[in-house]
């Protein structure tokens, strides 16, 4: 029988569900925030799953505080405005929680880019005087700056477009039928809003580039790429196949000819996990030149370059032996731990690579 004893939860900031271990000398002993953030139209519950597995296995370790100030509709407000709440609930946190050293992000779908953003936000550079240049490429010896003050450790993106979602088959639901994917792009903004409008890149704020695109250098007072850069690791999961909401591509942050090869594999611990790749971080002359001819591939070239300047730990994730493949999207986080508890061993990979 399940023990329940292990944690507990309240709301602390408007709403939000922290969870921590209900034995006080390990509750007082952990001191790494792990901030997990759920996709679009979703809930704080989201994460429910996800957050009381990392408590119970690491209950003197980690404190969990799962987001809710981006919730329901206010998903809709654009990646921008609600990177800026979440930004502000992490220092409310932090605030709340003076022990704390550390910190990882554990994102789902959109959420993945409204943390991306939100870290830009909570970025503080090294102190003066002992920075070197580490722009080019990651340099253990080189200091790094903190996310809000703490330690950055895990950078976690679930089933998130980091590509985003315009044409070459980044929606699969949508077949890869140009026409349809030309009809979303100037429809989306009426279904998700300003959200729409980033994830398809139609954005036009003031004349500045698309969103995605700035978030893949430091621009302005906000630093995308120093903050991705100062997480030790970074991993990014993806559906490779009946997730019809994120494509493999996009979710993977690969090019099509990346797209690793794989077959029906047996891994007794982690069973739905079908590849793994470590991919160093690379400079722009050791990859490819961005495509001139065609203004969709040229984007997607830039959003991949950019993203790949940093490394990353990419895990692939089948679930299409499942009698409830179709719900991929949703499966690979337990958004549901009764009917989509086929996807604890995905949650269980990510315990066990977590870095403390």
């Amino acid at each position: 029988m399940e023990d329940r004893s292990l944690c507990s939860s309240e709301s602390v900031v408007e709403g939000s569900r922290d969870v921590w271990s209900s034995e006080p000398s390990l509750a007082t002993s952990a001191d790494h925030l792990v901030v997990m953030v759920n996709g679009i139209l979703g809930r704080t519950t989201d994460w429910k799953y996800a957050a009381e597995q990392f408590v119970k296995e690491l209950p003197d370790k980690v404190f969990v505080h799962c987001s809710e100030r981006n919730v329901s509709i206010l998903t809709l407000d654009g990646v921008d405005v609600m990177g800026e709440r979440l930004a502000e609930e992490v220092l409310e946190v932090i605030r709340s929680k003076p022990n704390m050293r550390k910190i990882s992000f554990v994102a789902h779908s959109v959420g993945g880019l409204v943390a991306r953003y939100a870290i830009g936000r909570l970025y503080r550079p090294p102190e003066k005087g002992s920075m070197k240049d580490s722009c080019n490429e990651e340099n253990k010896e080189s200091p790094v700056g903190t996310i809000g003050g703490l330690e950055a450790m895990n950078f976690i993106a679930v089933a998130t477009p980091h590509l985003g979602s315009r044409g070459n088959k980044q929606v699969p639901f949508l077949l890869g039928v140009p026409a349809f994917e030309k009809v979303a792009s100037c429809v989306i903004h009426f279904i998700f809003r300003r959200t729409g409008r980033h994830l398809f890149l139609t954005d036009d704020d003031e004349g500045k580039p698309p969103l995605l695109k700035r978030m893949i250098e430091d621009y302005g007072d906000l630093y995308f790429m120093s903050a991705l850069r100062s997480f030790k690791r970074r991993f990014a999961y993806s559906n490779v196949d009946y997730d019809h909401i994120v494509g493999w591509r996009t979710s993977s942050i690969r090019r099509q000819s990346e797209l690793a090869n794989w077959k029906d594999t047996v891994n007794e611990k982690y069973t739905h996990v079908v590849y793994e790749e470590h991919c160093k971080a690379c400079s722009d002359a050791e990859q490819y030149d961005i495509l001139e001819d065609n203004n969709s591939d040229k984007i997607e070239e830039e959003l991949v370059t950019g993203l790949s300047r940093v490394s990353w730990e990419k895990v692939d994730v089948s679930f299409r032996n499942s009698k409830n493949r179709f719900a991929s999207h949703t499966i690979i986080q337990v958004k549901d731990h009764i009917t989509q508890i086929e996807g604890a061993d995905v949650i269980q990979h990510m315990i066990d690579h977590f870095l403390l």
